[in-house]
Parts: structure tokens; sequence; C-alpha cells
């Protein structure tokens, strides 16, 4: 028999194209789908069904991650003060030792931290593989189902080495006929096209500097012959248009363009620096960004023209980025910064609260393909839901719950529901024990840095 529960007596965000919301509702779900949404008192479904008390809350979907490097979880804090080139030379050294038990005690650290702040669907971005590394792929997809998120893993690759004139070192790279093999190995052994799917695989070469044209193109190939998306960083910084424009005569958007990765099958991380040229191609092609708006300001990459971009109808979700330029790897954060900095940008009314809290949600279900799934409170779609408690001191007084989702401090999660599974309830992890999981992401970390020397 299907377990029913019934969340009540809560003001309820849908997020659906209307923008329905009820200043106290009620969501029914039955097994992993939402059964019905309504205002007032939920119907009477009998003393099997599980109840949750949502006075004083605001029940949203649950935050989509579209942006992520879980590996790095265990080496936050370091090279906070370079820029993304400096950065990346100073930490491909420490993520060089890595291997398939760093990644699962990183991926399970910062998965964890993701749930407690309302995130239900995270991508991956892993492309560091070293040779004596193990399996990094499958320990953070038994990290992602310990902890119990939707998990859209990148099986990601580099294969353009230092003396190639690349930015990784040589023996971080791999050979491109072992990464398209690993790749389609790892959507045969992984992927799951369902509705109601809790993994997906895409494929996400690294970046402009970091693989190669053909790497880029074979990738693009293969992927559409497996029919699974495509990843990769795109235009984040100056200092990686001044590659492009060196290296390849034009801008990194034109670079992707050429190589056949625009298409509704294709997301990009951060699409900072793009000109009208760039955003108008997005928007024609229906290729979705990951908007990471913490992380750019942690590397001064700069501002991203994310009202722009969706008045032009480009799908963009929002991304923590990785850990190491993120440290807090906070999901609910990123709608503040978002909505800060795209005002910061372009005034007062470039975004609304509201519209910063559809990035986190609903767009970023477009960008992932799962907009028919998740992203919204509707009849039909999977449950994944976030339940905020809003009656605490740091958010009395502020009437309008969107509001004090947004701008407001972080609030604690009353429960998140993921596939109709409580995986938080009253701001705790229920899944793993997250006392021993800080306990073996120092431990792992300190392992790390002491191989670096």
């Amino acid at each position: 028999m299907e377990q029913v529960t019934v969340i009540a007596d809560c003001a309820v965000a849908t997020v659906d194209a209307q923008g329905t919301e009820y200043a106290r509702g009620y969501v029914v779900v039955r097994g992993n789908r939402i059964d019905a949404v309504g205002a007032g008192d939920p119907p009477d479904l009998g003393a099997d069904a599980r109840h949750v008390d949502g006075r004083g809350c605001l029940l949203t979907p649950g935050l989509v991650n579209t942006h992520q490097h879980l590996y790095q979880w265990i080496t936050r804090g370091l090279a906070t003060d370079h820029t993304l080139f400096e950065w990346l030379t100073t930490l491909y050294p420490v993520w060089a030792g890595i291997d398939e038990d760093g990644v699962r005690v990183a991926a399970t650290g910062a998965l964890a931290t993701l749930a407690r702040t309302g995130c239900t669907t995270t991508t991956d971005h892993h492309y560091v593989f070293p040779r004596d590394g193990g399996d990094p792929l499958a320990a953070e997809i038994a990290a992602a189902a310990q902890v119990g998120l939707r998990f859209h893993p990148c099986r990601g690759s580099m294969d353009l080495g230092a003396s190639a004139g690349g930015l990784p070192p040589d023996h971080l790279v791999e050979r491109l006929d072992d990464i398209l093999a690993a790749s389609a190995e790892a959507v045969a052994r992984w992927h799951d096209p369902s509705s109601d799917a809790m993994l997906r695989i895409a494929l996400a070469p690294c970046s402009p500097f970091s693989v190669t044209p053909d790497l880029l193109r074979e990738s693009a190939a293969l992927a559409r012959e497996l029919g699974v998306r495509l990843h990769t960083h795109l235009a984040e910084t100056i200092d990686e248009q001044d590659y492009c424009l060196a290296t390849f005569g034009c801008t990194p958007a034109r670079y992707l363009q050429r190589l056949d990765w625009f298409g509704p099958d294709v997301w990009y991380a951060h699409a900072v620096h793009l000109d009208d040229d760039a955003l108008a191609a997005l928007a024609e092609t229906g290729t979705g960004v990951a908007h990471c708006p913490t992380s750019n300001a942690r590397l001064g990459a700069g501002i991203a023209r994310v009202a722009d971009l969706v008045r032009a109808g480009v799908a963009v979700g929002l991304g923590v980025d990785g850990a190491a330029s993120n440290e807090a790897g906070s999901m609910i954060e990123e709608p503040r910064h978002a909505l800060l900095w795209a005002r910061n940008r372009g005034g007062p009314h470039a975004m609304t609260v509201r519209t910063a809290l559809e990035l986190a949600t609903m767009g970023g279900a477009r960008v992932l393909g799962r907009a028919a799934d998740i992203g919204s409170i509707e009849v039909g779609k999977l449950a994944d839901l976030a339940l905020w408690r809003l009656d605490t001191a740091a958010h009395a007084g502020i009437a309008d719950p969107v509001t004090a989702l947004v701008l407001g401090s972080p609030p604690p999660l009353a429960a998140l529901l993921v596939n109709g599974r409580q995986v938080v309830r009253d701001g705790e992890v229920r899944t793993v024990d997250t006392d021993v999981v800080a306990a073996e992401v120092a431990r792992a970390q300190a392992k790390l840095l002491a191989k670096a020397g």
C-alpha cells in the first residue's frame, strides 16, 4: 500500500506557470507523487496517512542544483585569494591525489549540506580521474543514494595537458579513446531515462582550456547517440575569453558553437562573459545556463547577464559550484545572491524575489530536462518538496513568505521530501550521521593534503 503524506496549514508557493500561491494550504503526497494541492484544509485521508504540521512554514518545490563539483568538499579553504587560473593551478596538484574513498567522503559531506539547505536534485561535474584513483564516479553515485538526493552526475573529462597548451598537469588528463569508452560505459551502467529517475548521466568535457576540440566534438556525437545531455564550463572569466581568442581566434561561445555544442540538450556553467550574439544563440537553440553567483563572486569572475538571459527566454538554473570556490555549499543562498547580483548589475527592477525562487526550482528543472517531473508543486509531479520554517526570530515580521525565504536569513527546514521520502526533518539530515561525516571529511582532507606535500 502506498504511503500517504499530508503537509497542511502552511503557505504554499507552487512555482507553477500561473505562479499560484496559497496563504494557507496543503499538499497530499501518495507514494512518490503529488496527489493533491489546494487552499484551506486537506481532505480527510484516514488514520493511516502521515501528517506533517506546516504551521509557521512555507512549502516550495525542492531546490535544483545545476552545477557542482562534489569532490572539492575536502579541499575547501584553499587558494582563497586567487583568480580562476591561479586557483586551478594551485589546486590541480592537490586534486591529483584524490581517490574513490576521498570522493565518497567529500560527496557525502557536500550532498548532506545540499539536503540541509533545501536541495532535492543535484548535478555533479566530476572530471578528475587519477590513474590509481579507483572509480570516483561510482563512489559519488553511492553517496547520493545514501543521502537520498535525486542525482544527475556528469562523466567529466580532460585530455589537454600543460605540455600541449592546456591548464591541467599532464598526469591528470586521459586519452580520448579511454574517455569515450568510459563515458559510454557510465551511461550503459547507470543512466535511467524514466520519468521518476533518481539517477541520470550526462557527458561533460571540462572546459575549453582543458580539452581538445576532438574531445568536445566526439563527446557531443556520443551523447546524442546515447540520448543523454551535455555540460561544460563556458565564459566564466576574462582569462578564459583571452585564452580562446589567442588559441582559437574567437570567443568561448563561438568556439563551442562551431563544435555543435549548442542545443536543447546542452547546458553551460557560468556563462558570465557573453556578448549579444552569444546570448541570442543560447535563446534560439534552447541551450541552458547554470548561474553560480556565489562562486563567481568568490573568484571575482564577474556578474552574469542573468536578467538578460531570462528576458530572452534562456533556461537558467542556479548552482553552488565546487566547494573549493563556495565553501558554504548552501543551495538556499543561491537565489538570494542571484537576486542581489542581478540588481547590482541592472538596478532594483532587474529581478524579483519570485523570479529568484523560480530560477532555483523550475529554472533548474528546465536546464536538466526535468520540467515535466520536478520544479513545481503540481498534481502528478514527483514529490520533491521543501518545507521552510519561517516563524523564527530571524523571519518574524516579514509578511510575505517568499520574501522572507529569498531575502531573509537562510531558514531551517522543517522537512525535505525527495521522491516522497523524508530526508531532512527539523533541520537534521536523517539519512546519514552528519557528525560522523564531518569527522570523515576532516580525515580525508588531512590525508589528501599530506599526500600533496
